[in-house]
């Protein structure tokens, strides 16, 4: 496994492979890995004959009062996770690689990421769309993979693709939990002990949505009305509770076509997210 911190050295690196008539699958991550990210690079080493795994803290994609400074990075534990894993390499910039001092240029969708965590973070998604198509730029990738944990930014991904005409395959993997049935996620570290017993409220919650969908309950309202209460009685602060279009991410009143029950909670100061498809 090799890591590359220039622009240079990794078009250079995977050039090299391309000659040999080898495929790249990218993995873009920001780091502190967990089994939620293996889980992508295992998906990417089936679809290509090289995996590079991309560990960038972005800063554009982070509100001024969000969790930049204190997101948990480890280097080391991520580099031996990646090793052990059978990636081939790490791209692992610094903020001066990835943005010029007069950086202006920027990727915006402008339909997909009004709502959800979009209206809730100003700005985030133009952050996310800007350094994924830069990724996209440097490695030349055939294909990406994202996890469906951010469904939001997965779509959102998909769309610029499409509407940019970029040569990635885009593959969204299954979302990855806990035994406990928590979502994976970095931000996981923040928890305390019992924040994390009762932010398994959310997890708690979309089970029984989805049971009661399976029922034949069809009112957006009352699918989310029994997540909320969950949340609420763990002492949970909700950021939103939606059931929205899976295609567009309209809100839905009636579930008469394929959607997705979205989460974004606070436990403390800890924001998660989580979603369940009803289809």
């Amino acid at each position: 496994m090799i890591i590359l911190r220039s622009i240079a050295d990794t078009r250079a690196a995977l050039d090299s492979w391309r000659r040999r008539g080898q495929t790249i699958a990218l993995v873009p991550t920001m780091g502190y890995l967990h089994e939620g990210h293996m889980s992508l690079v295992d998906e990417a080493k089936k679809r290509a004959d090289r995996v590079v795994v991309s560990i960038y803290v972005n800063p554009t994609q982070f509100g001024p009062n969000e969790d930049l400074d204190k997101y948990p990075r480890d280097f080391a534990r991520d580099e031996a996770c990646c090793r052990a894993r059978g990636v081939d390499a790490i791209f692992y910039p610094d903020n001066a690689v990835m943005y010029c001092p007069d950086h202006s240029c920027w990727v915006t969708e402008e339909s997909l990421s009004q709502t959800m965590c979009g209206a809730a973070r100003p700005g985030h998604f133009r952050g996310v769309t800007t350094v994924v198509l830069k990724l996209f730029n440097i490695t030349r990738c055939d294909v990406a993979i994202f996890g469906r944990k951010d469904a939001q930014q997965a779509l959102i991904i998909c769309r610029m693709v499409r509407d940019l005409n970029v040569p990635v395959e885009i593959v969204v993997a299954p979302l990855v939990r806990e035994p406990d049935g928590l979502a994976m996620s970095s931000r996981n570290k923040y928890l305390s002990d019992d924040e994390r017993r009762r932010a398994l409220s959310i997890a708690n919650g979309l089970n029984q949505a989805t049971a009661l969908f399976a029922g034949g309950q069809r009112q957006a309202a009352a699918l989310c009305d029994l997540v909320k209460t969950g949340i609420a009685n763990a002492g949970g602060n909700i950021d939103y509770v939606v059931v929205m279009d899976r295609d567009s991410l309209r809100p839905l009143a009636t579930v008469d076509r394929p959607a997705v029950l979205a989460v974004a909670a606070f436990f403390g100061k800890t924001r998660l997210i989580d979603n369940v498809f009803l289809d």
